[in-house]
């Protein structure tokens, strides 16, 4: 039996030819920062990987032809998959034309690292120059929302439907579109994005510790919650409250679902504040904060509970979020605390965020399938529907999520045996692998609070920015290329 395996490759070449003009063009503020700090190698390096991605991804643009046929789901997958393997590739280029990095694997890393949005690094940020540590931002800020959602408002212009990408792209089990048309709720979503990160920007500014370069490269990397900041330090660089408090509030604001600032400005508000996810996500924040801030200064070497609050709301923000931030040495917490952060790792923020991870929405759904199960055991003839809020959860959603957990912890534990080959510490071993695959970045062990791999192999590197990859695009939308069903027919 023969099967159709036909792609509309004209389609998939023009959306990956504006990835890559997109991707050149964010290149331009890197470069500007190379001289004014006066970086010649690091200019030139900008100069190279900006001029020839603009004009490759431009031909490609303006010379590639859509094909007017359907714009199938097969399609949608692989340019979603092709778009976040070439722009991290793309994004190689300044580092390792800089010579900053010792390879192309190790400038892989970082660049995998900066579009994921995961808080992890394989060299001293205070050793980066400025030029280069702008470019990483960048790509934290174009990774935050997701690059092809600014693309998916340019396809009407292309002639293309967006639907299938962001049903590819879209992080959490559904999507639900804001207007008729997919390329105004890409819009919507960039435009109340944009908005925060100038919000951000200004608050930081006021901050009397802080230049306006470190309040620009802070607001990227926080808006985003990509954990980067403009010091190895981090926020203890600082020493501020002020500036932990406008970071911790912004990356709560970024791990909202950001339909929720839609409701709010077309003043539904009983849609926000009736929102199950939401309220969750805020209960897991103040629950996980007090119970570390009891247990440090039950524990711990803390002198009051002030300095314990502060540290314990800070990180439980960092890793809720998956910012991956550190305000403090959290090796050093008593177990508990560990463990209490850890299982955060698991969890993440809201659906439809620029946070990674497993997503609350998709663990209140597989608790109240637990409970479901314990309560048909207990009642066999009785029928229990599950519900959000007010709505039945639809039998096919409820599968796709249980699938979904299942295969995250499957290759969460597949991805331990891998690391195991690196032969360091159970720690280490573990923690790192919920740190890629959630996109936190922090881990514990040999890895710390600096979330530095440069420990790793370069062969381990790669696997590890696979699992950033692979977690940030949420399982599926990679996993799914390698089955033979998804190829089978046309769909």
């Amino acid at each position: 039996m023969s099967v159709n395996v036909t792609l509309n490759y004209q389609v998939i070449v023009k959306i990956l030819g504006v990835i890559i003009l997109i991707t050149g063009v964010s290149m331009l503020p890197a470069l500007l920062c190379a001289y004014i700090y006066q970086e010649p190698d690091n200019f030139r390096a900008l100069l190279i990987s900006a001029s020839v991605t603009i004009l490759l991804g431009g031909g490609i643009a303006l010379l590639v032809r859509s094909a007017q046929v359907r714009f199938r789901a097969r399609e949608g997958y692989i340019v979603v998959a092709l778009c976040w393997l070439i722009a991290s590739l793309i994004g190689t280029l300044p580092y390792y034309l800089s010579n900053f990095t010792a390879s192309f694997i190790d400038g892989f890393f970082e660049s995998a690292a900066g579009f994921t949005t995961t808080g992890c690094t394989a060299i001293n940020y205070d050793l980066m120059p400025k030029s280069l540590l702008m470019w990483k931002a960048i790509s934290h800020w174009l990774g935050g929302m997701g690059i092809l959602v600014f693309v998916i408002s340019l396809l009407p212009a292309l002639g293309i439907n967006g639907q299938t990408i962001v049903r590819a792209e879209a992080p959490g089990p559904v999507f639900e579109k804001m207007t008729v048309r997919m390329s105004d709720s890409a819009k919507i979503l960039y435009i109340t994005y944009f908005s925060l990160t100038v919000l951000e920007f200004l608050l930081l500014c006021f901050s009397s510790s802080m230049t306006i370069f470190d309040a620009l490269v802070n607001t990227l990397g926080s808006i985003s919650t990509g954990g980067l900041f403009a010091h190895m330090d981090g926020v203890a660089y600082y020493d501020s409250v002020y500036v932990e408090i406008v970071i911790s509030l912004f990356t709560i604001l970024a791990s909202i679902n950001f339909i929720l600032y839609h409701y709010a400005v077309t003043r539904k508000w009983h849609y926000v504040l009736e929102d199950i996810e939401l309220k969750a996500f805020l209960r897991i924040i103040v629950g996980a904060t007090v119970l570390c801030t009891g247990a440090l200064y039950a524990f711990g070497d803390y002198p009051g509970v002030g300095k314990a609050l502060r540290d314990s709301f800070f990180q439980v923000v960092s890793i809720c979020t998956t910012s991956g931030y550190a305000s403090a040495d959290y090796t050093l917490w008593p177990t508990v605390c560990q463990m209490i952060l850890f299982t955060l790792m698991f969890i993440g923020g809201c659906a439809a965020s620029t946070s990674g991870s497993i997503k609350v929405i998709r663990i209140l759904v597989v608790l109240k399938l637990v409970w479901r199960g314990f309560y048909k055991r207990i009642h066999p003839r009785s029928v229990v529907v599950v519900r959000l809020g007010d709505k039945a959860l639809p039998a096919p959603v409820a599968s796709s999520i249980t699938v979904f957990v299942l295969m995250y912890m499957g290759l969460f534990l597949f991805s331990c045996l891998v690391l195991s080959l690196q032969n360091l510490d159970l720690e280490t071993t573990i923690s790192t692998a919920a740190a890629m695959l959630s996109n936190t970045g922090l881990a514990f062990g040999e890895v710390g609070s600096t979330g530095n791999y440069a420990m790793f192999s370069a062969p381990l590197k790669l696997y590890l920015s696979f699992l950033m990859i692979v977690g940030r695009l949420e399982l599926f939308t990679i996993i799914i290329l390698f089955t033979r069903s998804f190829w089978g027919r046309d769909r």
